[in-house]
This record gives C-alpha cells, sequence and structure tokens, in this order.
C-alpha cells in the first residue's frame, strides 16, 4: 500500500469522501488516505493528524516526498484536537476498535462543528459507533463490508439527520448486524455472521457448566439472544 494504491479497505472510505470537501483523516498512520485523495484531485486540502510520533514523523515524510505540504496539513495531537470548528466538511477515522472511534468522537464533540460527514471504519464493534451516532443525532446514511487478508472490515457513513431513520424497526438486530449490511446481505457478511454465532455458541456451551449467578445468567440470555438475531437475518433454522 501506498499514496498511489491504497488497501482495499482504505480505497472504500477514500471512495465514500464527497468531492471538493476539506478532510481531516485521523489516526493517519502515513497519511496515504489524504495524499491518495489529493493526489487525485478530489480533495482540496486535507489534515492527518496523529498522535503518536513514529506515525507523525512517518506522515510528515510521506507528505513532504509526494510535494504535498502545501495542500495537506500533518498536525500532531490525540483525537480530534488535531482540528478547529468548522476546518473540515468530513472526517475520516479508520484502522481502529468501535469503542475507541466512539470515544474520539464524543472527546472532540465540539470540534464537530461545520463536519458534514463521518466515515468510520471500526475494525471491530461497529455497535459502538451506531449508538454513538444516534445519540448523538448523525444518521447513518451507509455501510460497507469487505474482506481483506483473512479479516472482516466495516465502513460506516454518517450525516447529520434524522439518527433513528435506519432503526425503525428491528432496532437490535440493526444495531448489532448493521441496517444497510442486512438489507444488502453479502457473502463477507453471512461469513462474519456464522463466524461469530459458532464463537458465542462455543462461549454458550463453556460458560453453561458453570455456576449459575446472577451474571453467568445474564451473559447466557445475551449470548442467546445475538445467536437468535443472526439466525433471523440469516434465515437460519434454530436446531
Amino acid at each position: 500500500m501506498n499514496a498511489e494504491k491504497l488497501s482495499n479497505r482504505l480505497q472504500v472510505v477514500a471512495d465514500l469522501i464527497p468531492d471538493h470537501s476539506r478532510i481531516a483523516d485521523i489516526g493517519s498512520d502515513h497519511a496515504y488516505l489524504p495524499c491518495y485523495v489529493v493526489k487525485k484531485g478530489r480533495v482540496p486540502f486535507a489534515i492527518a493528524g496523529e498522535v503518536v510520533e513514529g506515525p507523525f514523523q512517518s506522515a510528515l515524510r510521506q507528505v513532504k516526498q509526494e510535494g504535498l505540504t502545501d495542500k495537506i496539513d500533518v498536525r500532531k495531537g490525540d483525537g480530534l484536537e488535531v482540528i478547529s470548528p468548522n476546518e473540515v466538511d468530513c472526517i475520516t477515522i479508520a484502522g481502529m476498535g468501535g469503542a475507541l472511534i466512539s470515544n474520539i468522537l464524543e472527546a472532540g464533540k465540539e470540534k464537530l462543528l461545520g463536519v458534514k460527514r463521518l466515515i468510520l471504519q471500526p475494525n471491530i464493534s461497529a455497535i459502538s459507533i451506531r449508538q454513538w451516532l444516534i445519540e448523538n443525532n448523525w444518521e447513518l446514511i451507509n455501510e460497507k463490508i469487505l474482506e481483506e487478508d483473512g479479516k472482516t472490515y466495516e465502513v460506516l457513513v454518517a450525516e447529520r439527520g434524522i439518527p433513528l431513520k435506519p432503526y425503525s424497526t428491528d432496532k437490535n438486530k440493526k444495531l448489532l448486524m448493521g441496517p444497510f449490511l442486512i438489507t444488502n446481505k453479502n457473502h463477507v457478511f453471512e461469513k462474519k455472521w456464522l463466524e461469530e454465532k459458532r464463537n458465542w455458541e462455543n462461549i454458550l456451551a463453556q460458560i453453561s457448566t458453570a455456576n449459575k449467578t446472577e451474571d453467568i445468567l445474564q451473559k447466557i440470555n445475551e449470548l442467546k439472544e445475538k445467536i437468535k438475531m443472526v439466525e433471523e437475518v440469516l434465515d437460519i433454522e434454530n436446531s
């Protein structure tokens, strides 16, 4: 992967960035994503934010090497600390856990003034992001799922709107599995949730022999409910 050819997951993120928007890529690592969209002429200005010194220096070198120092500003800081209100139209955060992405958004909520679109690619726990979006009046407008190098990635796109609109029915299922992904089930989606179902069934088998404390009983019920939701979405007969 480089500034000329992105990984598949970052290409999906790049394709969802509106043309002519000013972007901030948080946790930018080598700044490949902002370099790519700026070089393609799709984005006039980008901020590459990085909190860790090593990746921050790598991003500085990459932007300089590409001759883009006048269009990409590499900044060191934690999460949304690197931007000011009304400075960008679109924020991308990719390659982190869903809970961490949600924490970054929560900690920097005041910086989201003027931001029209969030493009978020969690490695795990996309449900954390969906819940945060609802609680903070962002409407989920699109989702993608893909597999790369044996790992499954989801990409969530949100804009300001009606936060509960995608969840008019079956809210719990859609929070867990994604309202757009459920509607457009593909083989990656089915594979992911079959694997999750098997994992939950294994955990259920293990804890079912434990002492039935209140916590254990609650966990058993949660697992059974998740398994049931997956079976219903994938149309699997309960044996």
